[in-house]
């Protein structure tokens, strides 16, 4: 219940901030003013960001802090960061866009790992108690659009941004009153840093301080100067880097054991799989929130909604349809689907939904298109999490090697960063194509990968020694 609660109002901030943040950014007379290509790239990279932040929230947790005092110490960032937001003026805006992003990187991963540690390995209550945890998060999600999009219509973008920095505060209240309900999981690293291991972390983090130099030099070169542009692309390079920098370094490790790298091989085309859902996914921010505010009817049944609205669909489904996976999951037990056949499940229904958006785009043509267009891409999303989403979350914390549990969780959340960070690239480079070319061509390349992953599936089911990551 703390860790539910916790999250809950981790993500009432994040989803509050990102159902707003291109309307803000490309606002002309009360934003940034950003086009919308751009403003989608921003979007894109900065949830990119969050995601690859976790490596870093993931590494603190496991050498330095431990998991329950990183999860503090990012709360406490990210409301520094909505703060700067939420002040009168445009110009702590991009300085509090870059704190919630470092904040909800150190806080995110190990939230969801200590939910992982309250159950022993085999315990087949950690699959429902994933599902339990994972409607926490969409709770907040359900209500951060409405209240944060409602505080903007009326009161504006900074009042909107403050909404998150309360919810987060609470977020942290909660956290620290029921310290006690935990046990001591996650107050220790379990892998702590050592006065042996300084010299090398030492030039490991010269070596990352400099690729990242280098990085943003040749993108600000490639781009003739500094701004938004070369940020995004520099930040994308990255994002395509880490997670095969991660999979080697766990493949290579000494403190990875043959059993272990036999899963981490396993895990490769989950990620894959992962990456491919969550760029699709992740559009709700930027892509379907532009159809939403420009090309789609802002009346449902003959009540006015705002383009906000659309993005609480997801979250309320999870809300009635999470209980129901986790009581199949646990009723199926080894009947059941294997990780690999859940993932690629989850990808086609991904796959689907871009799908219908090119047939929605094609139906309306000129004309604006049904509310209900929306919504049901939205549902047709929502399954294909249910079976994705939770499902990596307990695998990737039955598949983790013991001395990388909290990096692992890093790892997976490299999956949403690389695949946003393929998005901030893609609405940059396909900017004067249509809708419909647009989300077609995006459905073709899913439903393909999706068939060669259930191919993959009975190779990825004998090289992992566990069905119960469900």
């Amino acid at each position: 219940m703390t860790l539910f609660t916790t999250e809950l109002w981790e993500r009432f901030s994040y989803y509050g901030m990102r159902a707003i943040l291109l309307l803000y950014l490309t606002d002309q007379a009360h934003g940034l003013g950003l086009g919308e290509s751009l403003g989608q790239a921003v979007v894109s990279i900065y949830g990119a960001s969050v995601y690859l932040l976790s490596v870093l929230g993931g590494w603190f947790a496991d050498r330095v802090f431990g998991a329950r005092r990183t999860v503090l110490y990012g709360g406490s960032v990210i409301v520094a960061g909505h703060l700067c937001l939420a002040l009168p003026s445009n110009g702590p805006a991009y300085a509090g866009i870059a704190l919630v992003a470092l904040g909800t990187g150190l806080l995110k991963p190990n939230v969801s790992t200590m939910v992982g540690t309250l159950y022993e390995p085999g315990d087949t209550r950690r699959d429902s108690a994933f599902s339990i945890f994972y409607m926490g998060i969409n709770i907040g999600s359900f209500s951060a659009p409405f209240v944060v999009g409602f505080l903007r219509r009326e009161f504006g973008f900074h009042v909107a941004f403050a909404a998150a920095a309360v919810g987060m505060t609470l977020a942290l209240v909660a956290y620290l009153l029921g310290r006690r309900t935990l046990h001591g999981r996650g107050d220790t690293p379990p892998n702590p840093l050592t006065a042996a291991d300084r010299p090398t972390m030492i030039k490991v983090s010269a070596a990352v301080f400099a690729l990242l130099a280098v990085v943003f030099a040749w993108s600000a070169w490639r781009s003739g100067g500094v701004g938004p542009r070369p940020v995004v692309d520099a930040i994308s390079y990255v994002c395509f880097l880490a997670p095969i920098a991660y999979f080697v370094m766990l493949l290579r490790s000494p403190l990875v054991t043959p059993a272990e790298r036999q899963r981490v091989r396993a895990y490769i085309p989950l990620f894959v799989a992962a990456m491919l859902f969550f760029m699709l996914f992740e559009q709700a921010a930027t892509t379907l929130t532009t159809f939403a505010a420009s090309r789609t009817q802002l009346d449902l049944f003959g009540i006015e909604i705002s383009p906000e609205f659309f993005q609480s669909v997801n979250p309320f489904s999870i809300v009635v349809l999470a209980p129901v996976f986790a009581v199949i999951w646990i009723r199926l037990g080894d009947r059941g689907p294997s990780i690999g056949q859940k993932f690629a499940t989850g990808l086609l229904l991904a796959g689907i939904s871009f799908a219908v958006m090119a047939l929605a785009s094609s139906v309306a043509g000129d004309n604006l298109a049904s509310p209900l267009w929306l919504v049901g891409v939205y549902v047709i999303q929502t399954l294909g999490e249910l079976f994705l989403s939770p499902v990596g979350l307990a695998a990737t914390t039955v598949l983790a090697p013991r001395a990388f549990l909290s990096q692992m969780m890093a790892l997976w959340f490299l999956a949403p960063a690389a695949g946003q960070a393929i998005t901030a690239q893609l609405v940059q480079a396909t900017e004067d194509a249509s809708d419909t070319a647009y989300f077609g061509g995006l459905a073709v390349v899913t439903i393909v990968v999706a068939f060669a992953v259930f191919a993959l599936a009975p190779w990825i089911r004998r090289h992992t020694d566990v069905r119960e990551t469900s």
